[in-house]
């Protein structure tokens, strides 16, 4: 019995050192684990803010905060700035889709805006629009280096407003840039400066101008009584499309389209990189000679209001300056005129403004237009675009102002639907940059 007791009570001693040991070893097992380094989770990396528009004093016009997409100044450069998609914020028009791929990767741009004239030309185009019942209008303000001070359009848009159908509603967009226009008797401004640096006429020269004339089976008509033979200057002041038609008979065809090029009224990018409506024109060796007397006055071919403001841009000092939207991507200037010549035409558009663009004390030039609109085909009697296009002041220009109104109703013509839209802004810019009215008889 005892050697079998003692048998037993061997066993249980290993039973038991095995268990001991088992116990011990789990708990090194545990703390080798437990003192082990654990991996460092990666982070998920960061969406990248999109970046943001500013105006040329640092007003932020569209920014990104807590992940939504804001637009301080609202129905302000509405148009210009654009929208994009709710969720993914994609741009889908204006700035925020020409720039889309740079704002997702959190670039942003400072642009050459300025928001007091940006407020001023609203002001002024919002109050004309609602007179004139248009269809819609746009006004662009450059200073004399080109820069793109203000880009006003209406109807009214604002950025995070519901959206409608935008084939029926087109108050987002940026008429300034995306629709060409005529740009009917603007143009002659223009075509009187050729003339003047051809040496073909000067303010003085005289033509016999009849209220109408035939050429090759059209009609070309003026709107406006006047006496049957004009100067020039007279030409621009009752704005005579047989008189400059008549006097542009001195000037080659091929000629007429060489400035036109010059002052990059074909050309398709006047802003590289962002969506500009490219000018619509047929090659001078197309033209008959009653197609080159209407391109002579602003008919037979289209080009938007960024285009003419750019052109007019080119009366400050003869030279035509590239338009620039974005601050340090200013471009050389390409001499057009001589300055002579650039004087000379203001000085004319001062002496010719119509009455009611007319500001007291102040010497204010300008040269008005009304285009007739083809429809279906033929031009339309009842549907014009209103024009006016000038300098705020004309002698010494800060400001280069360009005016469309499209279909108003009721009065039609640039003279009384555009003209008093460029006086009230003429009088906010004036007003702005501090410009004292010139006293009677001096400054």
């Amino acid at each position: 019995m005892g050697a079998v007791t003692a048998g037993i009570q061997r066993v249980q001693l290993v039973l038991l050192g095995a268990f001991l040991y088992l116990v011990l070893l789990a708990l090194g097992v545990h703390a080798l684990v437990a003192q082990a380094p654990r991996p460092t989770p990666v982070p998920k990396a960061l969406p990248v803010p999109r970046g943001g528009l500013y105006a040329a004093d640092g007003t932020p016009l569209v920014l990104t905060l807590n992940g939504e997409r804001v637009y301080p100044l609202g129905e302000s450069a509405g148009q210009l700035v654009g929208f994009g998609e709710r969720q993914s914020g994609r741009g889908l028009e204006g700035l925020e889709r020409d720039l889309n791929g740079a704002l997702a990767a959190g670039r942003s741009f400072t642009l050459t805006l300025d928001p007091w004239v940006q407020a001023l030309a609203e002001r002024a185009l919002w109050k004309g629009f609602a007179r004139s019942r248009a269809a819609f209008a746009t006004a662009v303000v450059l200073d004399p280096e080109g820069r793109i001070l203000a880009v006003a359009n209406a109807p009214r848009f604002h950025p995070e407003a519901p959206r409608k159908n935008p084939e029926e509603d087109l108050s987002w967009r940026n008429h300034a840039f995306l629709v060409p226009l005529e740009p009917g008797s603007t143009m002659k401004a223009l075509t009187a400066a050729m003339l003047l640096e051809e040496g073909a006429a000067d303010l003085g020269t005289r033509v016999e101008a009849p209220m109408a004339q035939e050429v090759e089976g059209w009609t070309i008509r003026d709107v406006v009584p006047h006496p049957p033979v004009l100067t020039l200057e007279e030409v621009l002041k009752y704005s005579s499309n047989v008189g400059i038609s008549r006097l542009a008979e001195g000037l080659p065809k091929t000629t007429f389209f060489a400035y036109m090029e010059k002052l990059h009224l074909t050309d398709p990018k006047p802003l590289p990189g962002l969506r500009v409506a490219a000018p619509l024109y047929q090659e001078p060796e197309t033209w008959s000679r009653a197609a080159y007397a209407n391109h002579t006055f602003g008919q037979g071919f289209l080009v938007t209001p960024l285009h003419l403001a750019a052109a007019f841009n080119a009366l400050v000092d003869g030279r035509y300056r590239p338009p620039v939207l974005f601050q340090g991507q200013e471009r050389p200037p390409e001499r057009v005129f001589s300055q002579e010549t650039a004087r000379a035409i203001r000085s004319a558009l001062v002496r010719g403004l119509a009455p009611r663009a007319h500001l007291p004390g102040y010497p204010l030039a300008g040269k008005t237009g009304t285009a007739q609109v083809v429809v279906e085909g033929r031009y339309s009697r009842e549907v014009f675009t209103a024009w006016f296009a000038g300098f705020v002041p004309g002698d010494r220009p800060l400001f280069t102002v360009v005016v469309a109104v499209h279909h108003p109703k009721g009065e039609v013509h640039g003279s009384q639907v555009a003209a008093p839209i460029f006086r009230e802004l003429a009088a906010g810019l004036l007003a702005y940059r501090g410009v004292p009215p010139m006293l009677e008889g001096g400054e």
